[in-house]
């Protein structure tokens, strides 16, 4: 009777249905009965009204196809299929651009491809990329002003140490890894930056598993009266094909090998398919193991999860072989392209104020940010980016409006999305007028029936979509 009382009590105080990881077991039935009794200004009121962790997976060239709740046969990955199971998936989301500093960008800022500040892998010299500007509105600064606790571990990307782009000076108060992507294509580095320290590494350390580590270190230290957010920003299965002992023995002699022999500032590898499945299986068992901590502090059941990538599978250096593993589920492009592709990316939410299921909602990267915000209960960054979290939540939302990509890498390059149509433009920085190609998606997923000769209706509304930009800084090929 007492504990009836007490999930009575609990479900008023929380206005819906009690969470399991706070449903009370009989041990804990005169606590809460005398919690209960005391009214909404109980520890059970308090901890109804904390907001939520939030964990944010960004992969590193990790394919739409490279997931086994996304089909994949080849590699397992069963603790992001174990979320996908008992989260939402998302079968239609896209990064906001195709390539890594760019999509890092917007997955943070909020602002478009059109708008972002970073809109191509713009290189210094030295050690580092582009740095967003001082005081650039962020996801991580927007979370902190709220109280909590934020991280990046792993790859940055958008500044060196020490610049204005200096993750703890763009609200991370924390901070382990890569401070420059093309630092980060080899996954035993000989040093790595831990805040603004740069520390030195032994020979052959590799670099996920001390991600892992001091992901683990923030969970266990930041102090459990603030809630966090995590980014955790692997380099997996971004090239070079670099894996330990123990996880490339899961795959070794399963698949017929060609041996891959180097180049590009690449690494050989005798067993590339092995090394790449297994580079992906170590990610997820590191990635279940940081679930398995949280659950263990009794953190997961207020953790929202999400798992995506920056963009699309690798094209095929380095020794990957994307078509053997069906890296990018049967769709046309890879990194670099505007195709589907090279921007279709995986997303699976998990947690608190997520319905469970398969959606089909089309979500692009610069949503995330203000999503995020409106799970958390605060306000939203200004810019592009819409809030996903109405639907996420299991209610109904009007779907997303037309999208629309410019990016200047790779020949210059623009894209739409409008209802089931894309239309995209190639070989801009050639050619202003370069023909405009239009694919129905509903009818043609792979995007190989070019239907711009009958359908110039849909080709003006996306010219519409486009700015009044001009794609620049045009590099032919970032990687």
């Amino acid at each position: 009777m007492v504990q009836a009382y007490v999930m009575k009590r609990l479900k008023a105080v929380l206005r819906g249905p009690v969470p399991r990881w706070l449903r009370p077991s009989a041990g804990l039935v005169t606590c809460l009965f005398v919690a209960c009794v005391a009214g909404p200004a109980s520890s059970v009121a308090d901890e109804a009204a904390r907001p939520p962790n939030v964990l944010l997976v960004c992969a590193d060239d990790l394919g739409l196809g490279e997931l086994g709740c996304q089909g994949q046969t080849r590699i397992a990955t069963p603790h992001i299929d174990a979320l996908a199971a008992r989260g939402r998936r998302y079968a239609q989301a896209y990064s906001g651009a195709p390539v890594c500093a760019p999509s890092r960008c917007m997955l943070l800022t909020g602002r478009s491809s059109a708008m972002a500040q970073v809109r191509d892998n713009r290189e210094l010299p030295g050690e580092g990329q582009q740095p967003l500007v001082a005081g650039t509105p962020n996801l991580a600064r927007a979370l902190r002003a709220q109280g909590y606790a934020t991280a990046l571990v792993g790859k940055w990307g958008l500044g060196p140490v020490g610049s204005s782009g200096d993750p703890r000076a763009q609200g991370f108060e924390r901070f382990f890894g890569y401070a420059c992507q093309r630092h980060a294509h080899d996954h035993t580095p000989a040093w790595l930056w831990e805040d603004e320290r740069r520390v030195e590494l032994a020979p052959g350390t590799y670099a996920p598993d001390l991600f892992l580590s001091r992901a683990l270190d923030f969970v266990r230290t930041r102090g459990d009266e603030r809630p966090f957010f995590l980014m955790y920003a692997t380099t997996i299965p971004h090239m070079a094909l670099e894996v330990p002992e123990d996880s490339l023995t899961e795959y070794r002699g399963r698949f017929e090998e060609t041996p891959y022999a180097g180049g590009k500032g690449y690494t050989p590898h005798p067993t590339p398919r092995a090394a790449y499945a297994a580079m992906i299986t170590r990610f997820d068992r590191d990635l279940g193991a940081l679930l398995a901590e949280l659950e263990r502090r009794g953190e997961l059941g207020r953790t929202i999860v999400l798992v995506t990538s920056d963009n699309g599978a690798t094209h095929d250096v380095g020794g990957a072989d994307t078509a053997y593993f069906d890296s990018t589920g049967g769709l046309r492009g890879r990194k670099g392209s505007l195709h589907e592709g090279g921007l279709r990316v995986p997303l699976v939410v998990a947690g608190p104020r997520v319905a469970p299921g398969v959606s089909q909602r089309v979500v692009v990267g610069w949503d995330i940010p203000n999503t995020i915000l409106e799970l958390c209960g605060a306000s939203p960054l200004a810019g592009e980016g819409l809030s996903h979290a109405v639907e996420l939540a299991g209610g109904s939302q009007a779907p997303r409006g037309p999208i629309a990509w410019e990016f200047p890498g790779y020949g210059g390059q623009r894209a739409a999305r409008i209802g089931d149509w894309k239309v995209v433009q190639r070989g801009l920085a050639q050619r202003r007028d370069a023909p405009i190609e239009v694919y129905d998606l509903g009818r043609d997923p792979g995007e190989t029936r070019d239907l711009a000769g009958e359908r110039g209706d849909v080709v003006e509304v996306a010219k519409g979509l486009w700015t009044a930009t001009t794609p620049s800084n045009v590099d032919g090929g970032s990687r």
